[in-house]
C-alpha cells in the first residue's frame, strides 16, 4: 500500500505568546488633575507672594492689603502661565489660565458670601437669642432700652404681606407675558421684549417715585403696604419676564410638534407641554424676582412710610419691612440698636432662605414627575376603572349563564 502524500498546511504555525510584562499592565490615567498642574499652582502661588512681598517691602513704596492682593494675583497668573508653557502648547496654556481665572473668581464670590453671612450673624449674636426679638414690635422700646424689650415682628409681617401681594401681581402677569413673547412672535413682541430688557436696569428709587406719583398723589390712596407691594412689583416684573422668557425658549421644538401632530391647539400645548416642561426653570425665575424685591428699601420708604407698631392691614396705614427696619436701626449710634439692626438682617436672610426652600419644594419637581397627592389620585382612579370594568364584565356574563341550557341541569 502506498501512503498518500501529506496534505499541504494551509494555516500558519501558532505564534508564541509575547513575554509577559514583568511590571504588569499599565493603565492610562484618566483624571483631569495631574501632578504637574498641582506643582505649577503651588509654585506660582509661592513665587507670587514672595515677589509681591519683595516689591512692597524693599523695592517700591507700596502698602495696603488690597494692593498687595491685586499685585500678587496678577503675578500669580503670569508665573503660572510661564510654568505651564514649559509642558503645554499655546492653546493649552490659555485654556489653563482661563480655568484658573474662572475658578478664582468663583472662590472670591464664595468667600464674600460667607463673610457677609458670618459677619451679620456675629454682629447680631446679642439680639438673636432673645425670644421677644421675634414676638414683639418696637412700640414700647426705645434706643436706650435693652435687647430684652422690643422686636421685629412688625417688620416680618410687613415683609411677608408685601412680598405676597407683589408675587400675586407679578407671577401670573410675568408668565403670561413670557408665553406671549415666545408663542406670538411679531413686531409688538419685539417691542415688549425691548421694554422688558430696559426695565431690568431700572433704579429702585424710580419705581418708588412712580408709584408715589401715580397711586399716592394722583389717586390719593395713601401710604400703605399695598402701595409698597406695587412698587416692588414694578421691580420684580421685568426680572421674572426675562428669566421666564429665556427658560421657555429652551423647550425643544419637537415637543411642540408632537403635541400639534396629535391635534392639540396652541394654548393647550402651552398649558400641558411647555409650562410643565419648564416648571423648575420658572420656579428659578420667580426666586430671582423675589430676591430682587425682598431686599429693596427706598421704594418701601417712599410708599409705605415707617412705623414702630405692628400693622397687619396692608391697605391702611404705614407699614415697615425688614430692609427698612435694618436701615433705621443701624442709623442709631446706640449699640443695642445696631445689634437689633444686624439681628434684623439675619432674620431677613433666614426668611429669604425659607421662602426659597418652599419655592423649590412646591415648584422644583422635574417635568413629568408627580407629587404624592397626584400619585394617590392616579391610583384611586385606576382602582375605580378596574372595578367598573369588572362590573361590566359580570353584567355581560350574567345573561349568558341564564340562557345556557347546560346551566339548568
Amino acid at each position: 500500500m502506498t501512503t498518500a502524500p501529506p496534505r499541504p498546511r494551509t494555516t500558519l504555525a501558532a505564534e508564541r505568546p509575547p513575554p509577559a510584562d514583568p511590571l504588569g499592565e499599565r493603565r492610562r490615567d484618566t483624571s483631569l488633575t495631574r501632578g504637574s498642574d498641582v506643582y505649577a499652582l503651588v509654585g506660582a502661588a509661592a513665587a507670587s507672594f514672595a515677589l509681591t512681598g519683595l516689591l512692597f517691602t524693599r523695592l517700591l513704596p507700596f502698602n495696603g492689603l488690597v494692593g498687595f492682593v491685586v499685585v500678587a494675583y496678577l503675578l500669580f497668573l503670569g508665573v503660572y502661565a510661564l510654568l505651564v508653557s514649559f509642558d503645554e502648547s499655546g492653546p493649552a496654556v490659555r485654556d489653563k489660565v482661563a480655568g484658573v481665572v474662572i475658578q478664582s473668581l468663583a472662590l472670591l464670590m464664595l468667600v464674600a458670601l460667607v463673610f457677609v453671612v458670618v459677619y451679620t450673624l456675629f454682629e447680631g449674636r446679642e439680639a438673636l437669642p432673645h425670644l421677644n426679638f421675634y414676638t414683639e414690635d418696637m412700640r414700647t422700646a426705645g434706643p436706650l432700652d435693652p435687647l430684652s424689650a422690643g422686636g421685629v415682628l412688625h417688620a416680618v409681617v410687613g415683609t411677608l404681606e408685601q412680598i405676597a401681594l407683589a408675587l400675586a401681581f407679578t407671577v401670573p402677569v410675568g408668565l403670561v407675558c413670557a408665553v406671549f413673547l415666545n408663542e406670538v412672535p411679531g413686531r409688538f413682541a419685539r417691542l415688549v421684549r425691548t421694554v422688558v430688557e430696559a426695565m431690568t436696569a431700572l433704579p429702585s428709587i424710580v419705581a418708588g417715585l412712580f408709584i408715589y406719583a401715580t397711586v399716592i398723589l394722583t389717586l390719593g390712596l395713601g401710604r400703605s403696604g399695598f402701595a409698597a407691594s406695587l412698587a416692588l412689583a414694578v421691580m420684580m416684573l421685568p426680572i421674572i419676564i426675562r428669566a421666564s422668557d429665556v427658560v421657555i425658549r429652551l423647550v425643544p421644538g419637537t415637543l411642540r410638534e408632537a403635541s400639534y401632530a396629535l391635534g392639540t391647539s396652541r394654548w393647550r400645548t402651552v398649558w400641558h407641554v411647555v409650562l410643565p416642561t419648564t416648571r423648575s426653570g420658572l420656579t428659578t425665575a420667580v426666586i430671582l424676582g423675589t430676591a430682587r424685591g425682598v431686599g429693596e428699601t427706598s421704594p418701601v420708604l417712599l410708599t409705605a412710610g415707617f412705623t414702630a407698631e405692628l400693622n397687619a392691614n396692608p391697605f391702611n396705614g404705614a407699614q415697615v419691612s425688614l430692609p427698612l427696619a435694618v436701615f433705621e436701626f443701624v442709623k442709631s449710634p446706640e449699640p443695642t440698636m445696631i445689634a437689633r439692626g444686624f439681628g434684623t438682617a439675619a432674620a431677613l436672610m433666614s426668611l429669604v432662605l425659607l421662602l426659597f426652600i418652599l419655592a423649590r419644594v412646591i415648584g422644583g419637581r422635574n417635568s413629568g414627575r408627580l407629587s404624592r397627592g397626584q400619585e394617590h389620585r392616579r391610583v384611586q382612579a385606576s382602582r375605580k376603572d378596574a372595578e367598573r370594568f369588572a362590573a361590566r364584565d359580570r353584567a355581560h356574563a350574567a345573561p349568558k349563564s341564564v340562557t345556557d341550557p347546560g346551566s339548568s341541569q
